[in-house]
């Protein structure tokens, strides 16, 4: 990175990246600069997508700041302690904000005049004679300005209203892209299929049940063909699907797949500030993008084990998607914290897409009728095999039902699908939904136990969907070798919040693992420079 040529002002083109920095006094420029390079190197970020380094003004003269922003090639830019104090940062310092007047100098530099924090505040690393704790560093991203976005950009929010050529909107932990814009941020079309379509590959990037739909299911699909000369009704699959949840059928929407649902709820219920909690599946951002929405964004941390903290989630938000368990983390959320969540005036979706696979369903708000706001979707396409069928449902109050029915084309599932979401809510197809449950259980517990035995891999803790999230160093090398040996894994970068050192893993059973952990091994071993395992 060192030597890098990169412009010096906006007008430098595609470079986009703002370096916050805080510094004590004397802090070494050696020290400032291998800070911004770890951190940048980390998150695979390039040296000259920089645009300038950021800090407060008593800070703009420190010759540390000042020398590693002459190494970038950029120049530093000031602010004021008082318009810094003003930003929402996620990681505010009480012992900052009393020396500095602003609770994170990094933070706030850098998210001031931009639109998406990319990495959190960054200490610098080692002891104290590398400078331990000298400095601290932050990036974020300016997108370019896109009509139809929110109107403040690392302030407060305003209620002024939505303007032609205003920023979008960003607040502590928020990372707010709107609309499709070329190269702002991860593909959030990109899905597990692709890693396998057209290939002979085994399939850990796809996060269906393995040798499903059941011959049972595909017989009771097959029979409903004779029907395919009327038009689809509904209805008795419905009255199943509220049945089995023990609510009024009114209660019920049937959709095409989860991503139906998610397109309905963008285009037919009111949202002035939608938020979607990060990472996860990334279709309900898509889905309120193209329906011309500003979208903001709550990343969860790494560190924090990708756990919800539901004050992170702004006051001011008025429709908030979280998922749960999530994909791609497997984090599953306790549902007192989700609860929380929920407030008169806003509507929470909370994607159950997989809760199926959680033994017992616990932390399931499916059957909840008391909580304001509420809407719940499910899936029947991961644990019975039917992605292509595209069958999924809605579980929200009456009112909020009809609104997304409205928004629905006629008849917008199909006969073999409505029978397949009947049979599915049958007592034989919940007893056999919660066996496999089981069996994941365990044959995860496998691959984890298999896991741990590389020291190059970390898994993130708790897992409790049908699949593990892991970083490594090289992710994206590991993942075209295991290609070479015949294997695919979800590439990790396509989620906001995460990076190319992520591969999400689908769990399968235990020949299965262990022949993919006899790969990995090997792809890991034939990466330069591996570290002892």
């Amino acid at each position: 990175m060192t030597g890098a040529s990169v412009g010096t002002g906006p007008e430098s083109g595609a470079r986009s990246l703002v370096v916050g920095v805080g510094a004590r006094r004397g802090a070494p420029g050696d020290v400032v600069f291998a800070l911004i390079e770890a951190v940048l190197s980390g998150a695979g970020l390039d040296a000259a997508d920089v645009l300038e380094v950021a800090t407060v003004d008593a800070k703009g003269d420190e010759p540390g700041i000042v020398g590693a922003a002459a190494r970038l090639g950029v120049p530093v830019r000031t602010h004021p302690a008082g318009a810094l104090a003003a930003v929402r940062v996620p990681h505010p310092s009480g012992a900052v904000g009393a020396a500095v007047g602003t609770p994170s100098v990094a933070e706030a530099a850098a998210l001031i005049e931009a639109d998406e924090l990319v990495v959190p505040k960054t200490r610098a690393p080692g002891g104290k004679a590398a400078g331990r704790g000298m400095a601290t560093c932050a990036v974020a991203r300016r997108l370019p300005a896109v009509a139809g976005t929110f109107p403040v950009s690392g302030r407060k929010t305003s209620t002024s209203p939505v303007t032609a050529g205003s920023r979008p909107f960003t607040m502590a932990a928020m990372n707010p892209p709107t609309r499709n814009i070329e190269g702002a941020g991860p593909d959030l079309r990109h899905h597990g299929d692709a890693e396998v379509r057209g290939e002979n590959l085994t399939d850990l990037a796809v996060n269906v049940r393995t040798h499903t739909p059941p011959e049972w299911l595909r017989e009771r699909i097959a029979a409903s063909l004779t029907s395919l000369a009327a038009y689809p009704d509904g209805s008795p699959a419905r009255a199943a699907v509220a049945g089995r949840h023990g609510l009024p059928v009114e209660r019920v929407l049937l959709t095409a797949g989860a991503a139906e649902a998610f397109v309905l709820i963008a285009r037919a219920l009111p949202a002035r500030r939608p938020v979607v909690v990060h990472p996860q599946f990334t279709e309900p951002e898509a889905a309120l993008r193209a329906a011309g929405h500003g979208v903001g964004r709550v990343l969860l941390r790494a560190e924090d084990g990708f756990r919800l903290d539901p004050e992170a989630v702004p006051e001011e938000a008025d429709l908030v998607v979280v998922g749960n368990p999530t994909n791609p983390t497997s984090v599953l959320h306790p549902a007192a914290l989700l609860e929380r969540l929920a407030r008169p005036g806003r509507t929470l979706v909370v994607d159950e897409a997989f809760m199926d696979v959680v033994p017992g369903e616990r932390e399931a708000l499916c059957d909840r009728t008391d909580i304001p706001g509420l809407v719940v979707l499910r899936s029947l396409t991961k644990t019975w095999g039917l992605a292509g069928l595209r069958i999924g449902y809605v579980l929200a109050a009456p009112e909020t039902v009809a609104l997304l029915s409205e928004a629905q084309p006629l008849w917008p599932v199909s006969t073999p699908a409505l029978a397949a979401a009947e049979a599915c809510m049958e007592p034989r197809a919940l007893v056999e939904a919660a066996e496999a449950a089981d069996r994941i259980t365990v044959d995860r517990a496998h691959l984890l136990a298999g896991l741990a035995e590389f020291s190059e891999v970390e898994v993130v803790e708790a897992a409790r969907g049908p699949f593990v999230l892991v970083r490594l160093e090289r992710a994206a090398e590991v993942r075209e070798r295991l290609r070479l040996l015949g294997f695919a894994a979800r590439r990790g970068d396509t989620f906001p919040g995460l990076g190319p050192q992520w591969l999400r893993l689908a769990v399968r059973d235990r020949a299965t693992t262990n022949r993919f952990l006899q790969a990995l091994d090997q792809a890991v071993q034939a990466l330069p420079a591996r570290s002892g395992r």
